[in-house]
This record gives structure tokens, sequence and C-alpha cells, in this order.
């Protein structure tokens, strides 16, 4: 999907993924009423990636919610070259997910909730490992802890005054 900035007259072209469907239903007097939620990853495959959940009668419908919250809360992750600055892991309730930057032709090595995420964000070599639970929401959440906890180790080096030219690609 193409959305043009206002301010630059660009149009920004978004890598659009759905993790999860799930269908929900609520016994009543008459039967089952059916509900769908939707899990989605949006990503502009160069260092700002977002998530969200999308409820609705309707699987379409549940998919443009979840994919308009995930655009409207991105956000940015410093990458060095094609993978991430250094190794990371994300907690989220019972899951936890390892981030280890790769070398340069490794590709994304993950299972298929991480790989949406790598993929969206525009990692192209990376090793990750999901640990305790392996629900999609969960591990979305912890994916995005992992990659928040990035962020922050390089701001505080800036803040700090530390030199993070040390940290390279392993090759």
């Amino acid at each position: 999907m193409a959305l043009e900035d206002s301010r630059l007259g660009q149009e920004f072209q978004y890598i659009e993924k759905i993790v999860f469907i799930n269908r929900v239903a609520k016994v009543v007097k008459g039967g089952r009423r059916f509900s769908f939620s939707a899990l989605a990853v949006v990503g502009d495959g160069n260092g700002k990636v977002g998530f969200g959940l999308g409820k609705a009668k309707e699987v379409p419908e549940a998919l443009r919610k979840a994919t308009e919250k995930a655009k409207k809360d991105m956000i940015t992750v410093p990458l060095m070259g094609t993978t991430l600055p250094h190794e990371v892991i994300g907690h989220f309730g019972a899951g936890k997910v390892l981030l280890k930057p790769a070398s340069p032709g490794t590709g994304v090595i993950a299972g298929a909730i991480v790989r949406a995420v790598m993929e969206a964000l525009g990692v192209k070599d990376i090793l990750t490992k999901c640990l305790g639970t392996n629900n999609p929401h969960n591990v979305v959440k912890a994916t995005f802890d992992a990659l928040n906890q990035i962020a922050n180790t390089i701001e505080m080096a800036k803040v700090r005054g530390i030199d993070i030219s040390h940290i390279t690609i392993p090759e």
C-alpha cells in the first residue's frame, strides 16, 4: 500500500505481513456469534516497524484495523548494514526472543513470526530463537521489546559519550 508524505511529496511503500488470524466464538442464547482478531506487522524495510491487533466481525475489517494500528505505532530501530548492532534478548509474558547479529549472506534464520517482523524491518542477516512460549502475540511483543532495547542502547551510548564504533558486524 503506497502512502504519500505531504511534507516531502514522496510515496512510501510499506511491507505488510499478516502474522496471525484467530476466530473467537461467543456463545449466546441463539447459538454462537463469531468474531475475528488479526495480528499484523508493518514496516518500511529500512529500520521502521510496527505491529497492531485488530478485532472485527469479519476478517477483512480486522486486517484493516490491524494494519492501521501497526502504521500508527511504528518504532525506529538502528541497523548496521543488513543486521542489528548487537545481540539482545526480549521478554514478554512467558516468551523470550533471542536476536543475534549475523554476517552478510547468512539470511534470516527465524520462525514465521519473528521472520515477518525482521523482513518488515529490513534486516537481511540475523539469527533468532524463540524461547519459552510460541504464542504469536507474546512472540511479537517480545521481539519488539528486544528491538526497543537496541534503540535504547544506542541512545544511551550517545548520551554517555561512549564511542560505539567498536561495535562491528560479525565476520
